[in-house]
This record gives C-alpha cells, structure tokens and sequence, in this order.
C-alpha cells in the first residue's frame, strides 16, 4: 500500500512539472508574436510624424480665352401681330338681310358679296327716280324747241328780246333738272347696289355679325363683318423710350453700328416656343413716345404664306438691330446666374480662380454679350468651376470657341 501510494504522489509531481512547463512556452510564444507587431506600429508613427500629408491636386477646368469680334446687338422685345390691312364691312342702307353669301372664317377676293339685302324699297325709289327724269327731260326738249324757234323771230324783230330771254332761261332751268333728276337716277341706283355687300379687299373674313332677317341700319353703320388682309403681316414692338436713348448713345459713341431702317432684320419666336422662319424686316418707327406706357412703336413685316401668325397672336421678337464693335461674348454655360445676378470664374495669372460679377447683354445662340465685367485677354472657366471655390489654383486646359461643346441650355 505504501508502495503504490508513492507511485501516485510521484506521478502527480511530474503531471504538475509537465504543466508548468507547457504554460511557461505558451507565454513565450505570445510574447515573441506581439514582437512584430509592436516595431510595425513603431515604424508607421515614425513615418507619419516625419510626413505629413500634402495639398489635394489643383482640379482640372476647360477655359476660353476672351476675344474681341463684332458681336450682333440682339434686342429681344415682346410683340403683337397685326393684319396688314382690316376692313369692317358694314351697312350703308336700311334693310333686311336676307342671305349670308359666305362661309365664315374662309378667304375672299376683292368684290366677292357676303350679304343680300332686300332691295324691293331701293328698286321702287330707282323707278320713281327714273320716271321723274323722263318727265324733267321731256320739259327740256320743249324747252329747246321753244328757244329754235324764237331765233329766227327774234333776227327779225317779230318777238322781243325779253321773249327770248325768258325761253333761253327755261331752257337752262330745264337743263339743270333734267341734270339733277339724272343724279337722283344715279344715286338711287348706287344705294340699290349697296344691297348687295361685298368684301372691299381680299383677306379672311371673320363672323358674320348679323343673321338673316336681321334690320341693318345706314344711319347706325351697322357692323356685319370684318376682313382681315394676312399675307403679309405686321408684328408691332413697343421699347422703351430709355432704351431707344441707350442705343442713340451707343451709336454716337461709335460702339453700335446699326444700318438702315429697313434693313434691319428680326426673327420671331411663337408663343410655343418654337422659331418662326420666315424673316421680317422693320418697316415703321414711330417718332412719337405713348404717354401712357413710355414706349415707342416700331413695325416689322413679316411674308406669311402658310397663315401661321394670326392678329391677335403674341410673340417675341429678336431685332438685330446692328453690330457692336470688338465686343465679348462667351458660352452660356460659363455663367453663374444666381439671386437676379450673372457671375463668371477667371483664371488669374497665379493660376488662382476668382468669381467676377459681368453685365449681361442678349443671347446670340448659345452664347451670352457681355456689355460690362470682361476684357479681352481675360481667362474664363467654361466647364469645371462648379468644383472649385475662389482663391483655389486650378489646371486650366485651353480650347478654341470654335471647339467647344454645344450647350445644352435652353434657348
């Protein structure tokens, strides 16, 4: 028993000696693995307070620089269109209107009828006008042959000289109502014509303002119809009286060059949007301002074979009213429009961007006319400068205007 119980207490010893060895190796196993580790770490600080790191890379832009051309004075102005040529066809007799001769809204020529008025009233006046000329004319002959009598009598002695006289002035009375009965016939048969209402100018005629068995009245003017000359047509402006000063000055100043009246060209855009393409040309300034609104009214004429413009119709108009000399246009999209106000980015001779307010002139296609803010010379950021704020240096790649990509900006 003893023997056996020292074989279980040496036994334990070595297990408990074999245990602490195992647990002194894995202790030095970590500390060799956490080694490496730590002289890693040592080496990436050391790294990072020796360098920091650098200033992101300057962006890169798309840049034109500004020239000096002869730009187009484009003055954009609402306008209203107008019928060359407007007649109102109304009544000029009393009557009953007994038939419209017209379909409404379809085109006429000149002296096609468009009403039937009943003419049995003016028939009757015509025959009782012509009836009291026959009567008057037959007292004028006989008043001739009274005179080609007394001639020869009156040579000889056989009738006094106030006998003549008194058959000569018969005559001439005769005459004169034998005259004014034949005015009567004439004016009975103008008024009987009247019955019988014809466009007086060819054009498209509008509604019929009165129907059969309505009263028209000449005392009245009663309207009936109206005729509207459409090819070709009117489209009246109306600028300011400051703005026609602004162009005067500008032309004095030599800047603006603008040719004659009715050399002047203007382009239509509709009410839709879309562009009108025949050409017009002004016709009419007027020299007078409204006192009313402040403006001036100025004419184009417009061809409008096709009858797309309508009186009535609202519009707008381009009037490339000359050229400006060694002025500046850029792309549209380089400028920033923001609270009312038109900024562009320029490139300094740092390489830096700073943001420069400019005036904004009129669009000629897809470019702006810079009237103020821009020389020529001046570096301009045409795509990129969304991404770069002022004071920021950038990398400027330079191109042609030519070169440009065409704006997608709406007109």
């Amino acid at each position: 028993m003893r023997i056996a119980w020292s074989f279980k207490i040496a036994d334990r010893a070595k297990r408990s000696q074999a245990g602490a060895g195992v647990g002194r190796s894995c202790r030095s196993c970590a500390r060799l693995r956490i080694a490496p580790a730590l002289a890693i770490a040592g080496v990436l600080a050391a790294c990072s307070a020796k360098s920091p790191p650098g200033p992101p890379p300057a962006p890169d832009v798309t840049a034109i620089v500004v020239k000096a051309s002869d730009v187009p004075n484009v003055i954009e102005l609402p306008g209203r269109v107008e019928a060359v040529r407007t007649a109102e066809v109304r009544a000029r007799v009393d009557g009953i209107v007994q038939r419209r001769l017209y379909q409404e809204g379809s085109d006429v020529r000149a002296g096609a009828q468009l009403f039937q008025i009943d003419q049995r009233d003016l028939r009757a006046a015509l025959d009782a006008a012509q009836a009291d000329l026959r009567r008057i004319e037959a007292a004028r002959v006989n008043a001739a042959q009274v005179v080609g009598r007394y001639e020869p009598l009156v040579s000889r002695k056989a009738i006094s000289a106030q006998e003549y006289d008194a058959a000569v002035s018969a005559l001439r009375q005769a005459e004169a109502q034998a005259a004014q009965a034949r005015a009567a016939v004439d004016r009975s048969k103008l008024q009987l014509s009247y019955t019988a209402v014809e466009a007086p100018i060819a054009g498209r005629v509008g509604r019929a303002q009165v129907t059969e068995g309505a009263l028209v009245s000449s005392a009245g003017a009663t309207l009936m119809t109206t005729v509207e000359q459409l090819a070709p047509i009117y489209v009246t402006f109306a600028p300011s009286s400051s703005s026609i000063l602004d162009i005067n000055a500008r032309v004095r100043a030599g800047v603006l060059k603008i040719p004659q009246l009715n050399d002047v060209e203007v382009h239509l855009i509709l009410e839709n949007g879309a562009a009108y393409g025949p050409t017009g040309h002004l016709d009419f300034a007027d020299r007078t301002v409204d006192p009313t609104t402040g403006g001036q009214t100025i004419r184009a004429l417009f061809p409008n074979p096709d009858q797309i413009l309508l009186p009535g119709q609202f519009v707008r108009g381009r009037i490339y009213a000359g050229v400006v000399q060694n002025g500046v246009r850029i792309p549209q999209r380089a400028v920033q429009l923001s609270n009312g106000q038109a900024r562009v980015a320029v490139v300094n001779r740092d390489g830096t961007v700073s943001s420069r307010e400019v005036e904004l002139g009129d669009m000629d296609a897809a470019d702006w006319v810079i009237n103020s803010g821009l020389a020529p010379g001046d570096t301009v950021v045409v795509d990129g400068w969304q991404k770069v704020q002022p004071g920021q240096k950038v990398r400027a790649k330079l191109v042609e205007a030519s070169a440009q990509a065409p704006s997608s900006a709406p007109r």
